[in-house]
C-alpha cells in the first residue's frame, strides 16, 4: 500500500464563495469559520462569501485561505483518511501545519493573521514584482536571476517547467526580457502585492519570528515537508526558524513533492479552492493519483481511496 499525503494550495487560489457549499452544509465547518471570526474579530463569512476587495489583499486573502481549507478539512476527516505526510505551498504549509497536529487552529489563524499583515506591509507597493516562467530550464534561470542586477530569485519552483521569480520590480522586468532571449516559453507577471520569498521580505520573516515565538509549536504527529528545504520534519526544532525564513526563501514544492514520492507517497489529496497544485503533482509525476477536494461534491471521490 503506497501511501497518501494531504497538500493545501497558496495564495492565488482564493476567490469569492470559496467553501460555502460547506459552511451551508456543514455545521462543524461553519464553526471554522464562526472561531476564526471570533479569534480575529473580523467577520469571515462576509470576507469569503460576500462580494468584496478585500479577499485578494494580501493580510485578508491569507486568513481566508487558511480558514477555508481547515473547513473542508473538517468534512475530509469523516472518511477515515489518514495522511501519513502533510504538506502546502507557501501560505499552505500553515493548514499542513495544522493537520500535522504542529499548530492548534487558534494558535495557527492567528500567526497567519500577523503573517499576512508583515507581508503586506513589508514593502512599498509597486516596489516589487513577481513572474511566472514557463518552459525554461531552472539551471538557466538561476543564472539568469544571479547575474541580473538588483534583487530577484527563483521564488517557486513549481513544476517542471514553470518557475516563479520575484523582487525588485526592475530586476523582475530585466531578468524576464532576459529569460525570453534565452529562450523561455513566456514570461507573465503576476499580480500579487508583492514580492514573496524574496530577500525583500527578510525584516518581515524576523518579525515573524518574534510572532512565532508566542506561539505553541508542537512536534509533528504527521510529518510534513518543508518549503524552505523539502525536507520532512518529525520534530519541532526547526519549525519556528524554518517558517520565518520561508516569507523570504524559494519554495521547493517541485522538490518536496519529490521527496514525498520518495518517502512511499503515490497518492495526493489536495485540500482547499483550485486545483493548482493537482496539476503541479501530475507534471512532478503523472503515475500518482491526485484528487482535489474544493467543492462538497468532491467528497465522493475520497471513496476511491
Amino acid at each position: 500500500m503506497g501511501k497518501t499525503a494531504f497538500i493545501f494550495p497558496g495564495q492565488g487560489a482564493q476567490y469569492i464563495g470559496m467553501g460555502k457549499d460547506f459552511y451551508d452544509k456543514y455545521e462543524d465547518s461553519k464553526d471554522i469559520y464562526d472561531k476564526a471570526a471570533q479569534i480575529l474579530g473580523i467577520d469571515m463569512a462576509k470576507l469569503c462569501f460576500a462580494e468584496n476587495d478585500k479577499i485578494n489583499i494580501t493580510e485578508f486573502t491569507q486568513i481566508a485561505m487558511v480558514t477555508t481549507c481547515m473547513a473542508i478539512l473538517e468534512q475530509v476527516k469523516k472518511y477515515s483518511i489518514k495522511p501519513d505526510i502533510c504538506a502546502g505551498l507557501s501560505l499552505g504549509e500553515y493548514p499542513a501545519l495544522m493537520a500535522s497536529g504542529v499548530l492548534s487552529f487558534e494558535e495557527g489563524i492567528r500567526v497567519v493573521r500577523q503573517r499576512g499583515i508583515l507581508m503586506q506591509e513589508a514593502v512599498e507597493p509597486g516596489a516589487g514584482a513577481m513572474a511566472a516562467v514557463l518552459g525554461m530550464d531552472t539551471a538557466i534561470i538561476e543564472k539568469v536571476c544571479e547575474t541580473t542586477e538588483g534583487i530577484v530569485i527563483i521564488a517557486n519552483y513549481n513544476c517542471p517547467g514553470q518557475v516563479v521569480i520575484s523582487g525588485e520590480k526592475k530586476a523582475v522586468e530585466s531578468a524576464g526580457e532576459e529569460l525570453m532571449k534565452n529562450g523561455a516559453k513566456r514570461v507573465i507577471p503576476l499580480n500579487v502585492s508583492g514580492p514573496f520569498h524574496s530577500p525583500m521580505l527578510k525584516a518581515a520573516g524576523e518579525k515573524l519570528y518574534e510572532v512565532l515565538g508566542e506561539a505553541e509549536i508542537k512536534d509533528p504527529v504527521v510529518p510534513y515537508a518543508a518549503n524552505v528545504n523539502a525536507e520532512l520534519i518529525h520534530k519541532n526544532d526547526d519549525i519556528r526558524t524554518l517558517l520565518a525564513k520561508q516569507v523570504y526563501s524559494s519554495v521547493k514544492w517541485q522538490q518536496s513533492v519529490e521527496a514525498m514520492i520518495t518517502a512511499g507517497v503515490d497518492t495526493f489529496i489536495e485540500i482547499g479552492p483550485g486545483k493548482t497544485l493537482s496539476a503541479f503533482v501530475k507534471k512532478i509525476d503523472k503515475s500518482c493519483k491526485v484528487i482535489n477536494i474544493e467543492k462538497v461534491e468532491d467528497l465522493d471521490k475520497l471513496q476511491e481511496v
